[in-house]
Protein backbone atom coordinates (compact mmCIF):
# COMPACT_ATOMS: atom_id res chain seq x y z
CA UNK A 1 0.00 0.00 0.00
CA UNK A 2 1.52 3.34 -1.21
CA UNK A 3 0.92 6.19 0.95
CA UNK A 4 -0.63 9.18 -0.76
CA UNK A 5 1.52 12.67 -1.01
CA UNK A 6 -0.22 15.83 -1.27
CA UNK A 7 1.71 16.14 -4.98
CA UNK A 8 -0.24 12.96 -6.19
CA UNK A 9 -3.60 14.76 -5.64
CA UNK A 10 -2.66 18.72 -5.97
CA UNK A 11 -4.28 19.08 -9.14
CA UNK A 12 -7.80 17.29 -7.61
CA UNK A 13 -8.32 19.49 -5.15
CA UNK A 14 -6.90 22.72 -7.01
CA UNK A 15 -4.77 22.86 -3.98
CA UNK A 16 -2.25 25.84 -5.25
CA UNK A 17 -4.87 27.69 -6.50
CA UNK A 18 -5.78 30.44 -3.82
CA UNK A 19 -9.50 30.13 -2.94
CA UNK A 20 -11.99 32.69 -4.01
CA UNK A 21 -14.18 33.54 -1.13
CA UNK A 22 -17.67 33.66 -1.68
CA UNK A 23 -19.10 37.36 -0.90
CA UNK A 24 -20.85 37.78 2.40
CA UNK A 25 -24.86 38.56 2.44
CA UNK A 26 -25.45 41.98 2.55
CA UNK A 27 -28.52 41.84 4.49
CA UNK A 28 -30.24 39.54 7.57
CA UNK A 29 -33.22 38.55 5.16
CA UNK A 30 -30.59 36.99 2.56
CA UNK A 31 -28.89 35.35 5.55
CA UNK A 32 -32.78 33.72 6.67
CA UNK A 33 -33.51 32.96 3.50
CA UNK A 34 -30.31 31.09 2.85
CA UNK A 35 -30.83 29.10 5.85
CA UNK A 36 -34.03 27.70 4.81
CA UNK A 37 -32.53 26.61 1.33
CA UNK A 38 -30.16 24.65 3.32
CA UNK A 39 -32.43 23.07 5.61
CA UNK A 40 -34.84 22.11 2.67
CA UNK A 41 -31.50 20.85 0.88
CA UNK A 42 -30.51 18.44 3.68
CA UNK A 43 -33.89 17.83 4.82
CA UNK A 44 -33.35 14.08 4.99
CA UNK A 45 -30.51 13.86 7.53
CA UNK A 46 -32.31 16.36 9.34
CA UNK A 47 -35.46 13.66 9.96
CA UNK A 48 -32.98 12.13 11.98
CA UNK A 49 -32.25 15.08 14.07
CA UNK A 50 -34.61 16.03 16.73
CA UNK A 51 -35.52 19.61 16.27
CA UNK A 52 -36.32 22.16 19.45
CA UNK A 53 -39.59 23.06 20.51
CA UNK A 54 -38.64 26.64 19.83
CA UNK A 55 -37.81 26.91 16.14
CA UNK A 56 -36.26 30.81 15.93
CA UNK A 57 -33.10 31.25 13.76
CA UNK A 58 -30.83 30.31 16.41
CA UNK A 59 -32.55 26.93 16.57
CA UNK A 60 -32.58 26.34 12.85
CA UNK A 61 -28.93 27.31 12.30
CA UNK A 62 -28.27 24.86 15.39
CA UNK A 63 -30.20 22.44 12.74
CA UNK A 64 -28.12 23.29 10.11
CA UNK A 65 -24.56 22.51 11.98
CA UNK A 66 -26.49 19.38 13.37
CA UNK A 67 -27.50 18.03 10.30
CA UNK A 68 -24.01 19.11 8.09
CA UNK A 69 -22.18 17.01 10.64
CA UNK A 70 -23.83 13.22 9.26
CA UNK A 71 -24.05 15.29 5.81
CA UNK A 72 -22.45 12.53 3.10
CA UNK A 73 -19.33 13.67 1.00
CA UNK A 74 -20.81 15.56 -2.28
CA UNK A 75 -24.68 15.65 -0.90
CA UNK A 76 -25.22 18.91 -1.73
CA UNK A 77 -25.64 20.78 -5.22
CA UNK A 78 -23.17 23.16 -6.42
CA UNK A 79 -25.70 26.16 -5.56
CA UNK A 80 -26.32 25.12 -2.08
CA UNK A 81 -22.78 24.89 -1.67
CA UNK A 82 -22.52 28.29 -2.89
CA UNK A 83 -25.00 29.14 -0.32
CA UNK A 84 -23.78 27.98 2.34
CA UNK A 85 -20.13 29.62 1.79
CA UNK A 86 -22.17 33.01 1.71
CA UNK A 87 -23.41 32.28 5.16
CA UNK A 88 -20.20 31.08 6.46
CA UNK A 89 -18.38 33.69 5.31
CA UNK A 90 -20.56 36.39 6.58
CA UNK A 91 -20.76 34.61 10.07
CA UNK A 92 -16.89 34.91 9.57
CA UNK A 93 -17.56 38.71 9.00
CA UNK A 94 -19.54 38.03 12.43
CA UNK A 95 -16.16 36.91 14.38
CA UNK A 96 -13.83 38.38 16.30
CA UNK A 97 -10.56 37.06 14.19
CA UNK A 98 -7.08 36.58 15.68
CA UNK A 99 -3.88 37.41 12.91
CA UNK A 100 -1.00 35.49 14.19
CA UNK A 101 1.31 38.80 13.67
CA UNK A 102 -0.69 40.21 16.77
CA UNK A 103 1.22 37.48 18.17
CA UNK A 104 4.57 38.74 18.01
CA UNK A 105 4.50 40.70 21.14
CA UNK A 106 4.64 37.64 23.26
CA UNK A 107 6.87 35.18 20.95
CA UNK A 108 10.18 33.30 21.24
CA UNK A 109 12.37 32.76 18.53
CA UNK A 110 14.39 29.92 17.10
CA UNK A 111 16.82 31.33 14.61
CA UNK A 112 14.57 33.26 12.88
CA UNK A 113 11.17 31.50 13.59
CA UNK A 114 8.73 33.26 15.84
CA UNK A 115 7.40 30.31 18.04
CA UNK A 116 3.87 31.22 20.40
CA UNK A 117 1.14 30.30 22.04
CA UNK A 118 -2.16 31.02 21.23
CA UNK A 119 -5.42 30.50 23.58
CA UNK A 120 -8.84 30.06 21.91
CA UNK A 121 -10.68 28.91 19.24
CA UNK A 122 -8.55 27.47 16.14
CA UNK A 123 -10.86 28.56 13.83
CA UNK A 124 -10.82 31.99 14.36
CA UNK A 125 -6.42 32.47 13.72
CA UNK A 126 -6.23 33.88 10.74
CA UNK A 127 -2.66 32.12 9.64
CA UNK A 128 -0.95 30.54 6.98
CA UNK A 129 -2.40 26.61 8.13
CA UNK A 130 -3.92 24.98 11.00
CA UNK A 131 -3.56 21.31 11.80
CA UNK A 132 -6.96 19.28 12.61
CA UNK A 133 -6.53 16.18 14.52
CA UNK A 134 -8.33 14.14 12.53
CA UNK A 135 -9.57 10.25 12.42
CA UNK A 136 -8.02 7.66 10.23
CA UNK A 137 -11.34 8.37 8.16
CA UNK A 138 -10.21 11.79 7.57
CA UNK A 139 -13.55 12.81 6.84
CA UNK A 140 -14.36 15.20 10.04
CA UNK A 141 -16.25 14.05 12.97
CA UNK A 142 -20.06 12.92 12.36
CA UNK A 143 -21.31 13.67 16.11
CA UNK A 144 -24.03 16.40 15.49
CA UNK A 145 -22.61 19.42 17.40
CA UNK A 146 -19.83 16.99 19.24
CA UNK A 147 -17.29 19.84 20.60
CA UNK A 148 -14.10 18.27 19.11
CA UNK A 149 -11.70 20.21 17.05
CA UNK A 150 -12.40 17.91 14.25
CA UNK A 151 -16.25 19.12 14.53
CA UNK A 152 -15.01 22.81 14.56
CA UNK A 153 -13.13 22.66 11.69
CA UNK A 154 -15.01 20.87 9.49
CA UNK A 155 -18.01 23.02 10.58
CA UNK A 156 -16.57 26.18 10.00
CA UNK A 157 -14.51 25.52 6.86
CA UNK A 158 -17.85 23.94 4.88
CA UNK A 159 -18.72 20.94 3.13
CA UNK A 160 -16.05 21.37 0.68
CA UNK A 161 -12.93 20.29 3.06
CA UNK A 162 -15.42 17.03 3.73
CA UNK A 163 -15.23 16.47 -0.16
CA UNK A 164 -12.04 16.88 -0.45
CA UNK A 165 -10.74 14.66 2.29
CA UNK A 166 -13.29 11.92 0.83
CA UNK A 167 -11.37 12.18 -2.41
CA UNK A 168 -8.12 11.94 -1.27
CA UNK A 169 -9.14 9.28 0.85
CA UNK A 170 -11.04 7.49 -2.16
CA UNK A 171 -7.20 7.41 -4.12
CA UNK A 172 -5.72 6.40 -1.60
CA UNK A 173 -7.56 3.35 -0.92
CA UNK A 174 -6.99 2.74 2.85
CA UNK A 175 -7.05 4.27 6.30
CA UNK A 176 -4.80 6.90 7.25
CA UNK A 177 -2.11 5.56 9.06
CA UNK A 178 -1.23 7.38 12.77
CA UNK A 179 1.37 9.96 12.35
CA UNK A 180 1.11 11.17 8.55
CA UNK A 181 -0.72 13.78 7.37
CA UNK A 182 -2.58 15.37 4.35
CA UNK A 183 -3.34 18.91 3.60
CA UNK A 184 -5.88 21.02 1.88
CA UNK A 185 -7.36 24.23 1.00
CA UNK A 186 -9.42 25.98 4.43
CA UNK A 187 -12.08 27.16 2.30
CA UNK A 188 -14.05 29.52 4.64
CA UNK A 189 -11.81 29.41 7.71
CA UNK A 190 -9.68 32.53 7.96
CA UNK A 191 -6.60 30.76 7.48
CA UNK A 192 -5.42 28.97 3.92
CA UNK A 193 -4.85 25.74 4.46
CA UNK A 194 -5.63 22.87 6.67
CA UNK A 195 -3.40 19.96 7.72
CA UNK A 196 -5.28 16.50 8.63
CA UNK A 197 -3.17 14.19 11.17
CA UNK A 198 -3.90 11.49 12.93
CA UNK A 199 -2.41 10.99 16.07
CA UNK A 200 -2.10 7.76 18.62
CA UNK A 201 -4.69 6.79 20.75
CA UNK A 202 -3.91 6.04 24.37
CA UNK A 203 -6.54 3.62 26.00
CA UNK A 204 -3.94 2.52 28.77
CA UNK A 205 -0.51 3.75 30.39
CA UNK A 206 1.65 5.42 28.15
CA UNK A 207 4.35 3.56 25.55
CA UNK A 208 7.18 4.65 23.18
CA UNK A 209 4.94 3.75 20.28
CA UNK A 210 2.69 6.47 20.95
CA UNK A 211 5.58 8.99 21.96
CA UNK A 212 6.95 7.61 18.33
CA UNK A 213 3.54 7.93 16.69
CA UNK A 214 3.07 11.44 18.16
CA UNK A 215 6.39 12.80 17.22
CA UNK A 216 6.06 11.90 14.09
CA UNK A 217 2.43 13.80 13.88
CA UNK A 218 4.87 17.02 14.42
CA UNK A 219 7.82 16.15 12.26
CA UNK A 220 5.37 15.12 8.75
CA UNK A 221 3.31 18.42 9.26
CA UNK A 222 6.25 20.40 9.49
CA UNK A 223 7.60 18.61 6.99
CA UNK A 224 4.54 18.84 4.41
CA UNK A 225 4.12 22.60 5.37
CA UNK A 226 7.57 23.41 4.41
CA UNK A 227 6.93 21.55 0.95
CA UNK A 228 4.10 24.41 0.41
CA UNK A 229 5.74 27.57 -0.13
CA UNK A 230 2.51 29.21 0.39
CA UNK A 231 3.02 28.62 3.91
CA UNK A 232 5.09 30.39 5.86
CA UNK A 233 3.17 29.86 9.20
CA UNK A 234 1.39 26.79 11.18
CA UNK A 235 -0.52 26.26 14.29
CA UNK A 236 -1.15 23.05 16.20
CA UNK A 237 -3.61 22.12 18.33
CA UNK A 238 -3.01 19.81 20.62
CA UNK A 239 -3.12 16.30 18.91
CA UNK A 240 -3.88 13.21 20.78
CA UNK A 241 -5.31 14.94 24.24
CA UNK A 242 -8.68 14.96 24.97
CA UNK A 243 -11.27 11.93 24.06
CA UNK A 244 -7.57 10.22 22.53
CA UNK A 245 -6.37 9.80 25.92
CA UNK A 246 -2.80 11.33 25.63
CA UNK A 247 -1.75 12.55 29.07
CA UNK A 248 -1.75 16.24 28.35
CA UNK A 249 1.98 17.12 30.08
CA UNK A 250 3.55 14.41 28.15
CA UNK A 251 2.06 15.43 24.68
CA UNK A 252 2.91 18.69 25.73
CA UNK A 253 6.44 17.94 26.22
CA UNK A 254 6.81 15.83 23.21
CA UNK A 255 5.04 18.65 20.70
CA UNK A 256 7.18 21.35 22.05
CA UNK A 257 10.86 19.47 21.81
CA UNK A 258 9.84 17.63 18.26
CA UNK A 259 9.10 21.40 17.19
CA UNK A 260 11.94 22.98 18.51
CA UNK A 261 14.04 20.24 17.23
CA UNK A 262 12.85 20.25 13.70
CA UNK A 263 12.95 24.61 13.60
CA UNK A 264 16.59 24.24 15.16
CA UNK A 265 17.80 22.30 11.84
CA UNK A 266 15.39 23.97 9.56
CA UNK A 267 16.09 27.71 9.77
CA UNK A 268 14.75 29.50 6.80
CA UNK A 269 11.65 26.89 6.07
CA UNK A 270 9.24 28.85 8.60
CA UNK A 271 8.00 32.40 9.71
CA UNK A 272 5.81 31.44 12.70
CA UNK A 273 4.98 28.34 14.27
CA UNK A 274 2.32 28.61 17.00
CA UNK A 275 1.02 26.12 19.65
CA UNK A 276 -2.57 26.52 20.07
CA UNK A 277 -4.13 25.51 23.62
CA UNK A 278 -7.78 25.72 25.21
CA UNK A 279 -7.39 24.63 28.31
CA UNK A 280 -5.71 26.97 31.21
CA UNK A 281 -3.97 23.32 31.89
CA UNK A 282 -2.80 22.91 28.10
CA UNK A 283 -1.56 26.59 28.76
CA UNK A 284 0.19 26.35 31.65
CA UNK A 285 2.14 23.81 30.28
CA UNK A 286 3.11 25.49 27.09
CA UNK A 287 4.21 28.40 29.21
CA UNK A 288 6.37 26.60 31.44
CA UNK A 289 8.18 24.81 28.20
CA UNK A 290 8.84 28.29 26.26
CA UNK A 291 10.59 29.44 29.60
CA UNK A 292 13.47 27.39 28.21
CA UNK A 293 14.00 29.65 24.70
Amino acid sequence: MKLLLHTDYADDLSLFEEYKAALPFDSEAEKCSALDVLLSAVKDPLSRLRAPAAIGYEDRRRLLHAALNILQPGFLKETEIEALNRLLQTELTEKKIVDVNDLVRNAKRVGSTRVSIFQGDITKLRIDSIVNAANNQMLGCFQPLHKCIDNAIHTAAGVQLRDDCDAIMRRQGFPEPTGQAKITRAYNLPSKFVLHTVGPIVSDSLDEESERQLREVYTNCLELSAAMPQIRSVAFCCVSTGVFGYPQAEAAEAAFSTVISWLQQHAADLDHVVFNVFTDKDCALYKKLMEVL
